[in-house]
């Protein structure tokens, strides 16, 4: 049986387009395109719609995150190449049969690929939305993950484009060691980095760290295979090799945020000259100082007891202006709301120095708010330097300052 077919006004038989192989394979390659284009349509319109409301329904989240990757979307294009697939094997020409099949063959692999990294996206994402991802990043594996895909898929495409089997390429991928090492040598470093430092605990997303050799002081907003990204206060980001942060020191405030407090650590320069003995009517003042008035009983009775025969003032015990206001500053820090009781607090003298005596205040705020935390220790020293006359003291000033 003969049967015929009108293209363009003429009557063609199906038996005189197959004796003319060139337009059979080409009619051939025009229907499969044709289908997988339908194909294509109908998945993009029906499946997709469908896939939509099932996403919105569901009370998982991971497919809401695959949704919003685009992963179903990307999947569609697998349809069209299906179809090609199955079909082109009726075009008559096995030479073009099998060089249409290698190219779509090669389609799907490199589809493949960019669905496995919008998985792999996609897995972070999930896994990002848990508090321990700011502990134990794995941005970095995941790019690791994606490399070694890539150089997997990449081999088997080459094998497809030159006809040789992929193990005869990894036979000889041995003399391009070195190259490959030059070519991936800071992803190497940054993946050998990366694992040293999760495994040390050293550095979490959300870390205050401070390293003058990049210029970078402020929070870490991403760890890569190959960077770590900080914003700096000033709202600029550096990016740091990964490596780079295992070589060289940087300074990681997690400790302060995680203790609960933050250090104020401050001096005052007193004056040696405004240092002296108190008389009793200056102890007697300092008596009706409610800070003052439970230490200033104690010490007057430990050296009515000491001095009892001791007549000479310098064998005396004696209190002095600048030890009655360093246990003044004690009392005042210790009793200060919004500076941390569990933590060290102290007023310790330092070495003295050609600009005077240095007085310095040793605590820790409550507050971490840098904000805050600059008004507190703002605030309590606006009080230490006015409270310094009452005391007769002075702070120390150059002459070059007072003129």
């Amino acid at each position: 049986m003969i049967y015929a077919i009108d293209i363009f006004g003429l009557d063609i038989s199906l038996e005189t387009l197959k004796t003319n192989s060139t337009t059979w394979c080409l009619i051939n390659v025009a229907i499969a395109t044709t289908l997988s284009i339908i194909s294509f349509y109908l998945t993009k319109k029906i499946i997709l719609r469908i896939v939509s409301r099932l996403v919105k329904k569901t009370k998982t989240i991971w497919d809401d995150y695959l949704f919003k990757r685009r992963f179903f979307h990307k999947a569609a294009y697998f349809a069209p190449a299906i179809v090609m697939h199955y079909y082109i094997e009726y075009t008559g020409d096995f030479e073009l049969s099998m060089s249409l099949k290698n190219i779509i063959y090669i389609y799907m692999l490199s589809l493949t690929m960019i669905l496995f990294s919008t998985l792999l996206d996609s897995i972070n994402d999930i896994y990002s939305s848990y508090e321990v991802s700011k502990q134990k990043p794995i941005k970095g594996f995941i790019q690791v993950v994606k490399i070694l895909l890539g150089i997997v898929i990449a081999i088997i495409i080459i094998s497809v484009l030159i006809d040789k089997s992929p193990k005869a390429l990894l036979t000889g991928l041995g003399a391009f060691a070195a190259v490959i090492m030059l070519v991936f040598k800071d992803s190497i470093l940054g993946f050998v980095a990366g694992i040293n430092l999760s495994a040390n605990d050293m550095l979490h997303i959300g870390d205050w760290i401070v390293m003058d050799s990049s210029g970078a002081d402020g929070d870490v907003t991403e760890i890569t295979l190959t960077t770590v990204k900080v914003q700096n206060w000033d709202k600029t980001i550096v990016t740091i090799p990964t490596y780079k942060l295992m070589t060289e020191s940087f300074v990681n405030w997690r400790g302060m945020t995680e203790s609960g407090g933050r250090r104020i650590k401050r001096s005052i320069n007193i004056d040696m000259k405004s240092i002296k003995f108190l008389s009793n009517d200056e102890i007697e003042k300092f008596k009706g100082y409610k800070l003052l008035t439970d230490y200033i009983n104690q010490k007057c009775d430990e050296i009515k007891q000491t001095n009892e025969s001791e007549t000479i003032p310098v064998n005396q015990t004696r209190l002095t202006n600048l030890g009655v206001f360093r246990k003044y500053l004690q009392q005042y820090i210790s009793s200060h709301p919004l500076i941390h009781d569990d933590m060290t607090f102290m007023v310790r003298q330092l070495q003295s120095t050609e600009k005077g005596v240095p007085l310095e205040l040793y605590c820790f705020s409550n507050v971490q708010n840098w904000v805050e935390y600059e008004n507190i220790q703002g605030d309590i020293f606006d009080h230490v330097l006015a409270v310094i006359p009452e005391f007769d003291l002075k702070v120390f000033q150059s002459l070059s300052e007072i003129r």
